[in-house]
């Protein structure tokens, strides 16, 4: 499951005036800047794919104003804009989408005038579907990961042995519309813990991390910065609140260096390039520019955008996650036995090519990002990033494929070996094959890790943390939360009964996962259509309250302990 994640959710109307979009450009070369850079987000109804992504359609939409199709849930910012496109209000939303609409999911530019022009000509070519074809599939599927079957406490287990056949359903359309949060609602946790808004009025909060000195750090992607909260021990609401940084390329995540002792920077991953700020302890701005650490991820553009970063535990290694560019690597060229030999001799084991080198896989480098090699591939989007500090494992939190029913592939959490292949874009769960690339790699059969913790496909699970096992403040959790993990799941559109929009916890049996996993803050669906939150980022705050990001109604919710 695409996040903004998970990606990030691309917003790109492109109501525009037909005819002069043609004059503009070249449709031919549009068409394949849109495979490229746009696919796996919005469709162009093709009827093997009426809904398209997780973004919003494009076709029929030309002359409309923007944020109009009303199938699609999209941003306030995008819906209040008051936008109607035409090739020049296009063009320049393409070239710098979060300057044209502050707070559109779309953040990532196209800074060719060329390709942009190109795009709008192919874009005008797309046509309007008929009624029935644009319908959103909203109707509850009564299964066990829908939805109506969490609460805190609740226990998931997906039996691989009894995985659905690809295309028991239909692809479902069921985009999230964001509502207001209801007077007086609040999420739920199980009993012993309570929870209560820390703060609001954020823009997108996505990615944090707690800084040593308790500090905490959240990226609001959208506006391309980098926010800092301080609230002392105990407190309700933060008492400090400021940027840090900002101007930077959709940035997702955060790290402090060196791991042990006082840290002397704070690396940010963007969509393609690492940089680093110099910091100490208590710095509540940038106090210089920014330093390159790596200049380009990956050569090709668009697909999932957001990077997460960690340090391994001796700080020698910088491991960097970087999703696919598209749904599953379509179009891909095919290559001869020898020829998958010899680019796997000088990459890794099922490391794709083409516009997905260097992609779908977590990199790894030195800190000061030199020395690239593959870490672990065939992992589609890694969006998460932790290290288990009770033994310096590396785990994934990741969005599985789209498009081949509502069960279908499930999401996970998992740690993951180095040079481990764990099957995308050929194979999913160890040795199950996908139908869109059947009989390409028979050379792969047999050799995709099963991941540790399947979660309910489409859930869109995001950043995950482990709760530290030397917690003591005035907020701990008991002791038999110590180690476990916790991860936010964004929520899903590619699935008919809504799942996911909560936390989960996935407890751990000496440092082990045992293939379920927990819910432990939900309430957040209205109903299949609505939702009035999607959790993004977790962190354990110094007092060891568990701080969680909503970046639908821009809130960061703390939980703690039931005061007595």
């Amino acid at each position: 499951m695409s996040s903004l994640s998970a990606p990030l959710a691309s917003i790109l109307l492109v109501p525009f005036l037909l005819g002069t979009a043609n004059a503009a450009g070249n449709a031919d070369h549009g068409k394949i800047i849109f495979q490229q850079s746009c696919a796996i987000c919005h469709a162009t109804g093709d009827v093997t794919q009426p809904q398209g992504g997780q973004g919003p359609l494009l076709a029929g939409i030309v002359g409309r104003p923007a944020g109009s199709l009303a199938s699609y849930g999209y941003t306030k910012a995008l819906a209040a804009s008051h936008l109607m496109w035409d090739d020049a209000t296009l063009d320049k939303f393409l070239a710098s989408p979060t300057t044209v609409v502050p707070g559109t999911n779309m953040v990532v530019p196209t800074t060719s005038a060329t390709d942009r022009h190109d795009l709008i000509a192919y874009l005008a070519t797309l046509k309007a579907l008929g009624p029935s074809a644009r319908k959103s599939a909203k109707t509850h599927s009564g299964t066990a990961g829908d939805w109506q079957n969490d609460a805190p406490g609740n226990i998931h287990r997906i039996d691989l042995t009894k995985l659905p056949a690809p295309y028991a359903t239909a692809s479902a359309g069921n985009f999230p519309k964001t509502v207001d949060r209801p007077p007086g609602a609040n999420p739920v946790v199980p009993e012993g813990f309570q929870v209560k808004l820390f703060l609001s009025d954020l823009s997108g909060p996505r990615m944090m991390r707690t800084a040593p000195n308790g500090d905490i750090f959240i990226a609001e992607t959208r506006q391309g910065r980098i926010r800092v909260l301080r609230a002392p021990d105990g407190a309700e609401a933060p008492t400090e609140n400021s940027v840090f940084a900002e101007g930077l390329p959709a940035p997702s995540g955060i790290a402090f260096y060196p791991v042990q002792g006082e840290p002397k920077w704070v690396y940010i991953g963007n969509t393609n390039s690492v940089v680093r700020y110099r910091y100490q302890n208590g710095d509540l701005k940038a106090t210089g520019p920014a330093e390159t650490v790596v200049a380009k991820l990956t050569g090709s553009k668009g697909g999932h955008s957001t990077r997460d970063i960690v340090f391994s535990d001796d700080g020698k290694r910088m491991f960097v996650a970087v999703g696919s560019g598209s749904n599953v690597a379509e179009g891909l060229p095919d290559k001869s036995p020898a020829e998958i030999k010899a680019w796997e001799k000088s990459t890794a084991l099922g490391a794709a090519w083409g516009a997905e080198t260097d992609r779908a896989s977590v990199l790894v480098f030195d800190p000061e990002g030199h020395n690239l090699h593959f870490f672990a591939t065939g992992i589609r989007n890694a969006v998460g990033l932790a290290i288990q500090p009770a033994n310096g494992k590396l785990w994934v939190s990741t969005n599985e494929r789209d498009d081949l029913g509502d069960d279908l592939v499930p999401d996970y959490i998992s740690h993951i070996q180095e040079g481990g292949f764990y099957g995308w874009p050929w194979y999913y769960f160890g040795n199950h094959e996908d139908p869109r690339h059947a009989g390409k790699r028979p050379d792969l059969a047999g050799k995709a890790i099963v991941p540790d913790v399947p979660v309910q496909a489409h859930s869109a699970s995001l950043q995950l943390t482990f709760y530290p096992q030397n917690a003591n403040g005035s907020a701990a959790f008991a002791k038999n939360y110590r180690g476990d993990i916790f991860a936010a799941l964004h929520g899903s559109w590619n699935r008919t009964g809504r799942t996911g929009s909560k936390v989960i916890r996935i407890h751990l049996q000496d440092g082990k996962a045992a293939g379920e996993y927990e819910d432990f803050m939900t309430g957040f669906v209205v109903d299949d259509g609505h939702v009035w939150g999607r959790p993004v980022g977790v962190t354990v705050a110094h007092d060891g309250a568990l701080l969680v990001s909503d970046d639908a109604n821009g809130t960061l919710w703390r939980i703690a302990p039931a005061k007595k």
